[in-house]
């Protein structure tokens, strides 16, 4: 949910992460919905009871060992994006959320695993689910949104409260903006009782203690700080009819550069839901983000990449990826970066733009080569290289006997990469 509200906001104070946010990105970590309520739980934070299983058979042990008395469970589908509620899965089945009859649990859990459910953030391809989350029921009496981020203006964590939680929050953000609460704080000085009480104010609550709902909060950014958090979203935290104050769902995003000293989430990482691709380049150490066009692209520099992107749409293609290859790549994760990109069925053309400071151009060149060697190439490759032993790069080209489409600058490579897809 978060997302989409970022990008609501982001004209205003926050800055989102624009049109890659709903890909997997390599800056962040996304756990389940039921791992991040465990780790709130660990922290002290208030969840409802819950049990992740995978099977009919777990379902069926779950509702007699955890459950044996509940008239009503809340079955979620666990998949790494939002919009769930609202979704449909291929099957046809509508949601994936669901509050049911505890005897229709069975029924409803198995309609779900092992289906693709797609999402509004899942693409239309969707998302398998290989777990369900089940849930008691809690008596809600009032349902909230909190969230902290980054923020690029004020240098650091940035909390997000409104009274109206929901999956209306995208909405309610861009129609009724003052009633989104933003409290800045301060990395150096931490989280005060007064920040939290602000939080709390903008939450709004009805019966649960004020007191108590500001140590929830603080306890949140704890959790945010120590885990190393980049997001934390609850929709809704929700207020109970025992007056309690409960994170009623959790999304949780956590930094990569943290992966060494938060082994523990870090082993979390569910492979299975994220982009196959991505998943490859990350193994080779390469700088991967999928996206819809029809040009893939091999560059060394985040920088050159982002002007390659750039100066290909100028030109009228649209590009299948970001994909740097660092300053020093070895011949192996060229090859790699390759398969990568001959494995997306959506490239019609592939542009390599090189241009070789600390990267030399005949490591890029020798890398081209064997990947044609090891991957049977069935789309053009336009190539230009300038910089460090461009002359040896070129060469190694030349007497590769490939049929491939040289280039003398960025432009010219951009534009015989579009014109190369009607060839």
């Amino acid at each position: 949910m978060v997302r989409g509200l970022l990008g609501k906001l982001a004209g205003r104070s926050l800055s989102a992460a624009g049109k890659w946010q709903q890909q997997q990105q390599l800056r962040r970590l996304n756990i389940h919905e039921y791992q991040g309520a465990e780790l709130m739980s660990k922290h002290g934070i208030n969840v409802p009871k819950g049990v992740a299983v995978g099977s009919v058979d777990e379902v069926r042990k779950v509702l007699q060992e955890v459950f044996p008395n509940q008239s009503e469970v809340v079955v979620k589908s666990q998949i790494l994006a939002g919009g769930r509620g609202l979704g449909t899965f291929k099957s046809g089945l509508q949601g994936g959320v669901h509050i049911v009859k505890a005897d229709q649990v069975e029924d409803i859990a198995g309609k779900m695993l092992g289906q693709i459910l797609v999402t509004k953030q899942t693409g239309p391809q969707g998302k398998v689910v290989s777990k369900v989350y089940l849930c008691e029921k809690l008596s809600l009496v009032n349902e909230m949104y909190f969230a902290i981020t980054l923020d690029r203006k004020s240098a650091g964590p940035l909390i997000i409260a409104c009274k109206k939680g929901g999956t209306s929050i995208e909405d309610l953000a861009e129609s009724h903006p003052e009633l989104i609460v933003k409290v800045p704080i301060d990395v150096f000085t931490g989280i005060t009782d007064e920040d939290a009480a602000k939080v709390v104010d903008g939450l709004s609550p009805k019966v649960a203690d004020r007191n108590a709902c500001i140590e929830q909060v603080k306890k949140l950014y704890e959790l945010f700080c120590k885990c190393d958090c980049t997001l934390l979203e609850i929709n809704p935290i929700a207020e109970t009819s025992d007056k309690q104050l409960v994170a009623a769902d959790a999304k949780l995003n956590f930094d990569d550069n943290a992966a060494f000293r938060q082994k523990e989430i870090f082993a979390l990482r569910d492979p299975t839901q994220e982009d196959p691709r991505e998943v490859a380049a990350a193994k080779a150490d390469l700088n991967y983000i999928g996206l819809d066009g029809e040009i893939g692209c091999m560059v060394n520099g985040a920088g050159l990449a982002m002007a390659t992107m750039d100066i290909i749409k100028l030109h009228g293609g649209t590009p299948a990826n970001f994909l740097d290859v660092g300053g020093n790549a070895s011949e192996g994760q060229v090859v790699e970066a390759f398969k990568i990109l001959t494995s997306d069925e959506k490239v019609k053309a592939i542009l390599v733009n090189i241009f070789g400071g600390i990267m030399k151009c005949d490591v890029i060149a020798s890398g081209i080569v064997n990947a044609a060697k090891q991957v049977q190439l069935k789309v053009p490759v336009v190539v230009r290289l300038e910089g460090t032993n461009v002359d040896q790069g070129k060469r190694i080209l030349k007497e590769s006997g490939m049929a491939l489409i040289t280039a003398e600058d960025l432009d010219d490579a951009a534009e015989k990469a579009v014109k190369a897809l009607s060839s």
